[in-house]
């Protein structure tokens, strides 16, 4: 409980004039007496209008408050919660609300001012941006109450628990049902190449057209029906694709509010929707992790879903990756050939024991290595260099991008597919590698 700007204000007044008649007192100037009496009588009167004020506010009852929130949020983008607020008495009610928010959360308009009127419900709202992702637990509403007589305000914690999930940035990936797939892909960047080659499974026959090659032809057919039938072709659909998501210590780099583990996370669901509305099977996996998960390849729309809960709530770690541990835990669980998407950060101490793992995991699966490169590199590359310090950073950041090339390179001579970009844009990349390999039916 705490005084009103009302109270005081009055106890300001009441002692400005208990000092001005002390004052002339001391000065030898008379004052009635009259004066002092009322001054000091309005002082009690005050403190038993206050004390009698404080009792009645303890007695009032607290206004229902009823918490409209999301089931999930989404990481990064701003939402609004609703509060709907109700109270019994018989007169206006002005009371402040502020929304006790779990860690994580940013938020904007709390604390929240309002008038409630008798026998209505005011619903009033805040926004709310999720800063990391997991799950959040909102426990606490605390309400600022007025006392009757307008001289206190009565802090009453009310116990309200909502539960709610923050998940990857996931929007863009639902936007995208409202729109053709190919046109999706434009929108968002993805470059399409041309089909170099014939699909794999086999779509119809019909006539022999202009650029078919001599292969297409199907001469029974073409017997039966005394003209050139040919064969076309569809790019194979019942595929399967598993992400290898490193969790380690090497993922904890962060350009602008998402870490590097959050673009990585980002960038594989979406290419998970992609691949599945392609007819793929997708699956997942983590290492490097407090908690390793692997999920299965499984076809379907309800798939994207079954990744979304169980990857919403990773986070990165402190651990050192360890490629050929992970690589055997795959071969182990994954016997079908698949694309094997392994995202991560590669530095030049991982030299030999990353090549071999990969070398390893080549042999059964089609492997692509997504390695996120740190945007700060290139701004330190292009800065210009005026001092010594300077130049001791520009040398470094080179020193570590040729250490990095190089490896780059030595996976690439293998036979590795290397992608080797930004964190923001791994998501582009990626899905225009799987593309390109998909028209081409190459994995």
């Amino acid at each position: 409980m705490k005084p009103s700007r009302l109270l005081l204000i009055w106890l300001a007044i009441l002692l400005a004039i208990g000092i001005v008649l002390g004052a002339l007192q001391a000065l030898d100037v008379e004052v009635p007496a009259s004066l002092l009496s009322i001054n000091w009588g309005l002082l009690l009167a005050l403190f038993a209008l206050s004390l009698l004020d404080a009792l009645r506010l303890r007695r009032l009852p607290s206004p229902r408050v009823h918490r409209q929130m999301p089931g999930s949020l989404a990481l990064g983008r701003w939402s609004e919660v609703r509060l709907e607020v109700e109270h019994d008495f018989p007169q206006p009610l002005e009371i402040q609300i502020f929304d006790h928010i779990p860690d994580g959360l940013d938020f904007e308009n709390l604390p929240l001012a309002t008038e409630l009127q008798p026998g209505q419900r005011s619903l009033i709202g805040y926004r709310l941006r999720p800063l990391k992702r997991g799950h959040f637990s909102f426990e606490t509403c605390e309400l600022n109450l007025p006392s009757p007589f307008g001289l206190w305000f009565g802090k009453r914690l009310l116990n309200i628990t909502d539960q709610t999930r923050v998940y990857p940035d996931f929007a863009r990936l639902y936007g995208g049902q409202l729109l053709a797939v190919d046109n999706w892909l434009s929108r968002l960047g993805v470059r399409q190449r041309q089909r170099r080659g014939q699909g794999m499974e086999f779509h119809q026959l019909r006539e022999f057209r202009e650029g078919d090659s001599l292969r297409q032809i199907d001469w029974k057919a073409t017997a039966r029906h005394r003209t050139p039938i040919a064969r076309e072709y569809e790019d194979e659909r019942d595929q399967q694709i598993v992400f290898m998501l490193d969790c380690g210590r090497q993922m904890r780099s962060q350009d602008g509010e998402l870490s590097h583990f959050d673009h990585a996370l980002n960038a594989c669901l979406l290419l998970s929707h992609v691949a599945l509305r392609q007819g793929d099977a997708v699956g997942f996996m983590t290492f490097a992790s407090n908690q390793p998960r692997f999920i299965a390849p499984v076809k379907g729309a309800g798939q994207l879903k079954v990744l979304l809960n169980g990857v919403y709530d990773l986070d990165s770690t402190r651990r050192s990756a360890d490629y050929p541990a992970a690589v055997n835990q795959l071969l182990a669980r994954q016997k079908r050939r698949a694309l094997v998407v392994l995202v991560t950060n590669v530095r030049d101490k991982d030299d030999e024991e990353l090549l071999s793992a990969v070398r390893q995991l080549s042999q059964q699966h089609r492997v692509l290595v997504a390695s996120l490169r740190e945007s700060t590199l290139e701004d330190a590359r292009h800065a210009q260099v005026q001092t010594i310090g300077q130049a001791l950073e520009y040398c470094a950041t080179v020193d570590y991008l040729n250490d990095r090339a190089e490896l780059h390179e030595q996976l690439s001579a293998h036979g590795l597919q290397v992608l080797d970009v930004e964190p923001d844009k791994l998501g582009t990349e990626m899905l225009t590698r799987y593309l390109s390999w998909k028209r081409a039916g190459e994995f």
